[in-house]
C-alpha cells in the first residue's frame, strides 16, 4: 500500500475538507434561499442564522454592520478572505491539489481549477438573486465531479484513506452545526408561527440533502425529533452522523498508530447511539450536540497530531 509523507497527507485531508465545505456551504445558502420564496413574509428567520451555522460571528460583525441579505450573501459567496466562505475553501482546496498532483487522478488539477476560475469570474454577481442560483448550482456540479472522479478512479490507498476521512469530519460537522442552531432558532419561534415549523424543519433536512432520504425512511410529516433523529442516526443515509463515524472509523483502523483516533471515533459512535432526541428536551439536545462537536473536534486534532505533525 501507498506509504504517505505526513504533508502530503495533511494536504489530502484538508482538500477533502475544502471541497465538502464548499459543497456543503452551498447547500445551506441554497436551502435558505429556496426558504424565503416558500415561507410567507415577516415569518422568516432573518439571514445571521447563516453566520451562527458557521461560528463566523465576530467575524462577519467586524465587517458588516448588519446581516441583511447582500451583507449576508457577500460575505458566504463572494468575499476571498473569509475562512467560512466559498471563495477561500475552494482557494485552498485548489493549492492542496497543486501539491499533491502526483496523488491524484490526473484531471483533478483540471477539475479543481476550474471550480477556481469559475468562482473567481462568477461569485461576485452571484450576491444578487438574479445569478444566485445559477452559481451555486455551477459550484456543485462543479464539486460533486472531483467527488465522482476521486471515487471512481483513485486506488483506494491511503491517499483515498485520508481524503474520505477529511471529507466526512467536514460533513458530520456540518450537520451538527446546521441542527443545533436549527435546534434552537426554530425552537424559540414554535408556536409563533405553527403553520409553518414543518417548512423551517424541511428546510434543515435540504441544506443536508436529505429531503427524500426522510420521507422514504420516516413518511412525510416533518417534525423536530423525527429530523433530528434521521440526521444523527440514519445508518444508511451518506450525510448523517451515524454514517460518516462508520465509515471514518473504517478508514481509521487500516492506519499505524490508530488507538487514540479509534478510540475517540468509539466514543462518539456509543455517545450517539445513547442519543434519543424523542426523550429530549431541546435545552437537552443543544446541550448534547455541543458536546458531541467537542468530541468531533477532538477526532480532528487527533488525527492532525498523529499523522500530520510527524514530519
Amino acid at each position: 500500500m501507498l506509504t504517505l509523507l505526513s504533508g502530503v497527507a495533511a494536504r489530502l485531508y484538508w482538500t477533502a475538507r475544502y471541497i465538502e465545505r464548499v459543497e456543503d456551504t452551498v447547500r445551506l445558502v441554497s436551502a435558505y434561499h429556496h426558504l424565503i420564496m416558500d415561507i410567507p413574509k415577516g415569518s422568516e428567520p432573518g439571514w445571521d442564522v447563516l453566520i451562527r451555522i458557521l461560528d463566523a460571528e465576530p467575524d462577519f460583525h467586524s465587517r458588516f454592520r448588519a446581516a441583511n441579505e447582500q451583507n449576508v450573501l457577500r460575505y458566504l459567496l463572494a468575499d476571498a478572505d473569509v475562512h467560512c466562505g466559498i471563495p477561500y475553501a475552494v482557494r485552498a482546496a485548489r493549492e492542496n491539489v497543486r501539491t499533491t498532483r502526483d496523488v491524484l487522478p490526473e484531471e483533478a488539477w483540471e477539475y479543481v481549477n476550474e471550480l477556481y476560475l469559475y468562482c473567481k469570474e462568477h461569485a461576485e454577481r452571484s450576491v444578487g438573486r438574479r445569478n444566485r442560483h445559477a452559481f451555486l448550482q455551477g459550484v456543485l456540479g462543479r464539486c460533486q465531479r472531483m467527488n465522482g472522479l476521486i471515487n471512481t478512479t483513485l486506488s483506494r490507498d491511503h491517499a483515498a484513506g485520508f481524503l474520505k476521512i477529511g471529507q466526512l469530519i467536514e460533513r458530520s460537522d456540518m450537520a451538527t452545526r446546521v441542527l443545533d442552531v436549527g435546534v434552537v432558532d426554530i425552537v424559540e419561534r414554535e408556536g409563533a408561527f405553527a403553520a409553518i415549523d414543518a417548512i423551517l424543519w424541511g428546510a434543515q433536512l435540504q441544506a443536508l440533502s436529505a429531503q427524500v432520504a426522510y420521507r422514504r425512511q420516516i413518511g412525510p410529516i416533518v417534525e423536530r425529533a423525527p429530523v433530528i433523529g434521521f440526521v444523527f442516526k440514519e445508518r444508511t443515509h451518506p450525510r448523517s452522523v451515524a454514517f460518516c463515524l462508520k465509515g471514518m472509523r473504517q478508514e481509521l483502523a487500516i492506519l499505524r498508530n490508530n488507538d487514540e483516533s479509534m478510540r475517540l471515533a468509539d466514543r462518539a459512535r456509543r455517545r450517539l447511539s445513547r442519543f434519543d432526541p424523542e426523550s429530549m428536551s431541546p435545552a437537552q439536545i443543544h446541550a448534547f450536540i455541543d458536546k458531541f462537536q467537542v468530541l468531533l473536534n477532538d477526532i480532528s486534532e487527533s488525527i492532525s497530531r498523529t499523522w500530520f505533525l510527524s514530519e
